[in-house]
């Protein structure tokens, strides 16, 4: 019997059945629906169904591959829990996630069915410079408050969840997941350990994209 993530402990411990993903990051404290139509990854699914819903949630490093190889997938993801499962007419599965935790592959077990690899958990490193987390997480707020009144595509609501949150990690991981950014800038923030590194990264990221978001409504004024 393969053990998982234990729910109620958050104790992670060795073999998990491993996701690959196409063109989508998953974050710790993300609850995402995710349509699956490969084989392998189907039985992935099926398998942390039936041992206690563990399973890594992991990007591929190319997109268009249709059969990644390990190489192919990033060491470092997501260890999640299967929330729901619904089984399509068309044979896909379509599968409701949450991310609890960063993880590593260390490595892949012999497995034909699908990826199979033993799996760290990665702990949160908090920055000792607690006056600076507060400052990041003010000028986040107020970078984030721009860019949803400039994209208009994200939820209104999601600006008070973000503004009552006082977990830097978990602040950094919401605010993250809900600004349009590339999969390659998504991979590179899960990548941070360090609270105050990925505040600092994630604060570099929303200001670029103000600026994009800034001139595209210059241009669009200039036309109307």
């Amino acid at each position: 019997m393969l053990d998982f993530m234990d729910k109620e402990k958050e104790k992670i411990t060795t073999a998990i059945p491993v996701l690959p993903l196409r063109d989508v990051v998953v974050f710790p404290h993300m609850i995402v629906p995710l349509f699956v139509g490969r084989e392998k990854s189907i039985a992935a699914l099926q398998s942390a169904m039936k041992y206690e819903k563990g399973i890594f949630l992991v990007a591929q490093k190319n997109a268009k591959k249709d059969e990644p190889a390990e190489d192919d997938i990033y060491r470092i993801g997501t260890i999640g829990i299967i929330i729901q499962l619904l089984r399509l007419p068309d044979r896909t599965v379509k599968v409701l996630v949450e991310g609890r935790a960063r993880g590593i592959i260390k490595k892949y077990l012999p497995n034909e069915d699908y990826f199979l690899a033993e799996v760290e958990e990665v702990p949160v490193v908090a920055d000792p410079d607690a006056m600076k987390t507060e400052a990041l997480m003010r000028s986040i707020k107020e970078a984030f408050d721009i860019y949803l009144k400039l994209s208009r595509k994200v939820h209104v609501e999601i600006a008070s969840t973000v503004a009552a949150m006082d977990d830097p990690s978990k602040f950094a991981d919401v605010v993250v997941s809900n600004v349009n950014v590339k999969l390659e800038d998504r991979q590179i923030i899960l990548e941070i350990i360090n609270v105050n590194d990925r505040l600092e990264a994630i604060y570099a990221l929303i200001v670029a994209e103000n600026e994009i978001l800034q001139v595209e409504e210059k241009i669009k004024r200039r036309v109307k």
